[in-house]
């Protein structure tokens, strides 16, 4: 037995079951995975096509949008000017009105001022009190938040009253 030449038993084995196996694979086999890849190439086409037809659906939405764009420009600068032109006779209507209410609106306004400075006054000073005792409030609620503190705060307060007594 030569290690370059097989046996013809084992040949003719060989062959038969190669030919089994080949004609499993003919009838099987091979039809499931040709399917497989025309279902897969029909499918990659299919696709090829849809963003072919997506590419030029955006090029033509594209190009109204541009339109959209250059009509909206113009009618942006037709109202500019309508606008500008509005702008000028509103300002000279205000103008001549302004001088003719000018005087009385500056007496008016002063003696406003003068009321509401007073008010404004009298409004600070009591927000101001207010603020105050909210604070003095927040911070002594923190200080005193346990027993030992409200003792060392009457014990202190205590001794100044007594330091000030003395004094008097």
């Amino acid at each position: 037995m030569s290690l370059l030449l097989p046996d013809t038993g084992l040949l003719f084995w060989m062959s038969l079951v190669f030919f089994i196996v080949f004609g499993i694979l003919w009838k099987w086999g091979f039809p499931a995975i040709i399917k497989m890849t025309n279902d897969r190439k029909a499918y990659i086409d299919n696709s090829l096509q849809k963003a072919h037809d997506a590419n030029l659906k955006l090029a033509n939405l594209q190009q109204e949008g541009e339109a959209i764009k250059q009509e909206a420009r113009e009618k942006q600068a037709q109202i500019l000017r309508e606008a500008a032109e509005t702008r000028e006779q509103i300002v000279r209507k205000a103008e001549d009105k302004a001088r003719d209410e000018g005087a009385r609106l500056i007496n008016e306004a002063k003696q406003q001022i003068a009321t509401e400075r007073q008010n404004a006054a009298k409004e600070i000073k009591a927000q101001v009190a207010e603020l105050s005792v909210q604070i003095a409030e927040k911070i002594l609620r923190e200080k005193l938040s346990t027993a030992e503190a409200q003792n060392e705060l009457i014990d202190r307060l205590l001794d100044g009253v007594s330091v000030d007594n003395t004094k008097g």
